[in-house]
């Protein structure tokens, strides 16, 4: 009771609160009251420098907030990207199958031609091994071809060494013929002969006969059978022999066995001599 009545006093009377600080030391008081302003001032300049802080916070959040957005705005637009990867996916996964089935079947064409093939490799080993046989019959047929080769080129290098001789037999028999004759001719023109050669060899020119008389000079080419280009070759030995022998009168003859006529009167329109024997 006499509390209630000592607070009621202390709220209601002015001077009884000022008399009662007295006595409880008012200086004490107001030092007390200075030291809480005080405190009071730092945690003021505390909360000041909180404030700033949380408004850099704020700002920091406010960006993080913009950026959360942005991101949100991206995450979106890729759902939506997703979405329709997700559709070209499926219809993906239907051609996938599409394509497995198609797969499935030509796995089973393959199983049956590959069956076909190892057939066919049989059928083909049985082919190899007449092949073999063929080519074994074949490499003992060319065997015996080049046995035949072998012998043949031998009778041609025979034949041809035979025709050789004949060869030059047939132009020294030819040549004897027509130095036969031109001594005739000589004896009958009253002529002699001064000197005859085989296989002449006048300024690099090959001559098959050469007869020197005291008149004349005979350039003889003896061909079994001669062709146009024949004359022509003798007309030009002959103009050399005619500057070698400047005071004879040079004399071509062409002589032979098989002469044709073509070549005959070839010859005989270009002054040639010919003694076909």
């Amino acid at each position: 009771m006499l509390k209630r009545e000592f607070l009621e006093l202390l709220e209601k009377d002015k001077e009884f609160r000022y008399a009662v600080a007295g006595l409880l030391g008012y200086r004490e008081i107001l030092d007390e009251l200075r030291r809480l302003r005080e405190d009071f001032n730092k945690l003021y300049q505390k909360s000041l420098e909180h404030d700033k802080r949380f408004e850099i916070i704020e700002e920091e959040l406010k960006k993080l907030r913009e950026d959360f957005n942005k991101l949100y705005q991206k995450g979106l637009e890729h759902d939506k990207r997703f979405e329709i990867l997700e559709k070209k996916l499926l219809e993906h996964d239907k051609r996938f199958e599409a394509i497995e089935r198609k797969l499935l079947e030509h796995d089973k064409r393959l199983e049956a031609i590959e069956k076909k093939l190892l057939e066919h490799d049989k059928r083909f080993e049985v082919i190899e091994k007449r092949l073999e046989e063929h080519d074994r019959k074949f490499n003992e047929i060319l065997e015996e071809i080049k046995r035949i080769w072998e012998t043949l080129a031998e009778h041609n290098r025979r034949l041809s060494n035979v025709e050789d001789v004949l060869g030059a037999l047939a132009e020294s028999t030819y040549a004897k013929f027509t130095l036969d004759t031109i001594a005739y001719e000589c004896v009958a023109s009253g002529d002699r002969i001064v000197s005859w050669q085989r296989n002449a060899r006048v300024d690099n020119e090959d001559i098959d006969l050469l007869i020197v008389t005291e008149r004349k000079v005979y350039v003889v080419e003896v061909k079994v059978r001669p062709k146009h280009s024949d004359v022509g070759k003798l007309l030009a030995k002959t103009e050399i022999v005619k500057k070698n022998f400047p005071n004879k009168e040079a004399i071509p003859i062409l002589t032979g066995t098989r002469i044709g006529s073509e070549v005959m009167n070839y010859a005989i329109s270009k002054g040639v001599r010919v003694y076909s024997w």
